[in-house]
């Protein structure tokens, strides 16, 4: 698979605060990429200046083998759908899509006037007057009718309940399997797109923190509880994210656990089950907050 994004050395910087530090990935055509972490870790900035939107104060941002700023050849191939996207005061449903039409090549008029009916949302109604539910929905139909070579959707469904949520997600899948691009998903609702996610990188405090296929990350974390001694014995050296403890029972979140080191633990006696992702992500972050504090470390 060819790249479709090439970051190297990536910084931003707003005067003495360093939003991005020297990060660098690589996004391939025809994969689903999450691109994880907590509020303020550099998500949203690493999206604008993959779509153009921000310049780098150093490092380079190629897309589809170019510099994305004014360039058209590269712009017409990536839709941006914005946590909050903002339309003019005037535009009905229906402007919102004319106006999509005109700005994506592959636009597909047919499957976004199916997208209506499915989120069942009014076409001349004014999108000022819209729910910030129904205002998301807009956002995900753009997204999905685009059929961008490089669709991004930053926190797409707010406002959205759950049912059209996951509405959302087999769509998003069902037109993935049917014309393939590459999709970054940001978002705090991990374990909802967890089985989506081909590929993550995970950000926290402008550094990534790991970049790999879904698969292996989920099989990263396990949480470890038993008698203490036991629990202890098995945790030795490895990569300890959390515990905690109470009597003669502990419990400890470890990195890195191999099927051997599981028929291990299992012949201890210890309880050891997989991490969720999102849970994996929180005590990641959690602990690198930590330790940047000065408190608790491995």
């Amino acid at each position: 698979m060819s790249a479709v994004v090439e970051v190297k050395g990536l910084t931003k910087r707003y005067g003495d605060t360093t939003v991005l530090n020297a990060i660098d990935f690589t996004l391939k055509e025809g994969k689903i990429y999450g691109l994880l972490g907590r509020n303020g870790a550099g998500k949203t900035t690493i999206m604008h200046m993959l779509a153009a939107q921000l310049f780098p104060t150093k490092g380079t941002v190629k897309v589809f083998g170019e510099n994305p700023y004014e360039n058209k050849r590269v712009l017409d191939r990536i839709c941006f759908i914005k946590e909050s996207q903002r339309y003019p005061e005037t535009f009905k449903v229906s402007d919102v899509l004319g106006v999509a039409e005109t700005l994506f090549p592959n636009w597909d008029r047919r499957y976004a006037e199916n997208l209506l009916e499915q989120f069942d949302l009014p076409r001349n109604r004014p999108v000022k007057k819209l729910s910030r539910g129904m205002t998301s929905s807009v956002g995900i139909i753009v997204g999905l009718a685009s059929r961008a070579p490089l669709t991004i959707f930053d926190e797409p469904y707010l406002g959205l309940d759950a049912v059209a949520r996951s509405m959302f997600y087999e769509l998003l899948l069902e037109d993935y399997a049917n014309h393939p691009r590459t999709v970054i998903l940001s978002t705090h609702l991990i374990d909802e797109v967890s089985q989506l996610l081909e590929h993550v990188i995970v950000i926290d405090k402008g550094e990534i923190l790991f970049d790999e296929e879904a698969d292996t990350l989920r099989d990263k974390g396990y949480t470890v509880a038993g008698p203490a001694g036991k629990v202890n014995s098995f945790v030795g050296d490895k990569e300890v994210v959390s515990s905690s403890a109470l009597g003669g029972f502990s419990t400890a979140t470890v990195i890195g656990v191999s099927a051997g080191e599981k028929e291990e633990a299992e012949k201890l006696g210890l309880d050891i089950v997989p991490v969720s992702l999102q849970e994996l992500i929180v005590h990641l972050t959690g602990k690198r907050k930590r330790q940047t504090e000065g408190g608790f470390g491995a």
